[in-house]
């Protein structure tokens, strides 16, 4: 059905440019068919071989196969950037298109269709902050191990999650920086509230002093309050390691009390 819809699309534009229908004669035809040549069209429904039809003068090509992403169809695209951004080799990647019914996919165009990915990051790093006021706002970096220049290095990606004015949670941005200092932390929260990032109350995060330092410079009138979970996480290595369970247990209880008071005292 797919290549039927095809070729009778194809036939009726190459009509319009000879000026008459196929095989009709008619004083306004300014041209004639001369053929076909064949081309394969990858889609979902799988490899169909078109017949494009040939012009005695100039030549003719549907614009519709020469589009951007229109060899494979967006579906295929889909599965094959999912597959890289998951680390799943070209050759398995090959493997998963053949069930869709595509005879190969070289490294080359894996790459291509992985640019996709680059493009939603990026969309998604710059959009605008427009779902404010962001009254709750957490910070955090994560260490994560990339591929450069033939090594293998840390990074560390920061992490700004926040919640909007619809009570909902949302990743405002991240960022990639080699090391997290507190000129890193400065530049991504600028780039936060150059977007858009408005009305925060208060900060949660850990007691890195550039982290702080960063926060009190970008976020004027927000109060910072530590991340219990980052506190425990450095009271614990003080604890010999027998004893972490039960001074963990301990501290929890803590943030279990009704009142300011009973915090105090626990």
């Amino acid at each position: 059905m797919v290549k039927t819809m095809a070729e009778a699309l194809m036939s009726a534009e190459a009509d319009s440019l000879c000026g008459a229908p196929y095989g009709e004669r008619s004083t306004e035809r300014t041209n004639r068919r001369n053929g076909y040549r064949t081309r394969e069209w990858d889609t979902r429904a799988g490899s169909i071989e078109l017949a494009i039809p040939k012009l005695r003068e100039g030549s003719y090509f549907p614009d519709w196969l020469l589009e951007r992403r229109r060899r494979a169809e967006q579906a295929l695209i889909s599965v094959v950037a999912t597959s890289y951004l998951l680390g799943v080799s070209t050759r398995r990647v090959d493997k998963l298109i053949e069930q869709l019914g595509i005879k190969h996919i070289s490294k080359s165009q894996v790459s291509q269709m992985a640019k996709t990915l680059d493009e939603q990051v990026a969309a998604f790093r710059t959009r605008a902050l427009d779902a404010g006021p962001y009254t709750f706002l957490w910070l955090d970096a994560l260490t994560q191990k990339v591929r450069e220049g033939g090594r293998i290095i840390n990074v560390h990606v920061l992490v700004a999650t926040a919640v909007n004015a619809d009570g909902r949670r949302e990743i405002l941005g991240l960022d990639v920086t080699s090391a997290e200092d507190g000129a890193g932390w400065l530049a991504f929260l600028r780039g936060l509230v150059a977007r858009g990032l408005s009305g925060v109350q208060l900060v949660i995060s850990d007691c890195h002093a550039g982290l702080v330092a960063a926060i009190g410079a970008t976020l004027p009138g927000a109060t910072w309050q530590r991340c219990r979970s980052h506190y425990l996480r450095n009271l614990l290595t003080c604890v010999n390691k027998s004893a972490q369970p039960f001074v963990a247990t301990l501290v929890r209880t803590i943030f279990d009390q009704p009142d300011a008071a009973s915090v105090r005292a626990q």
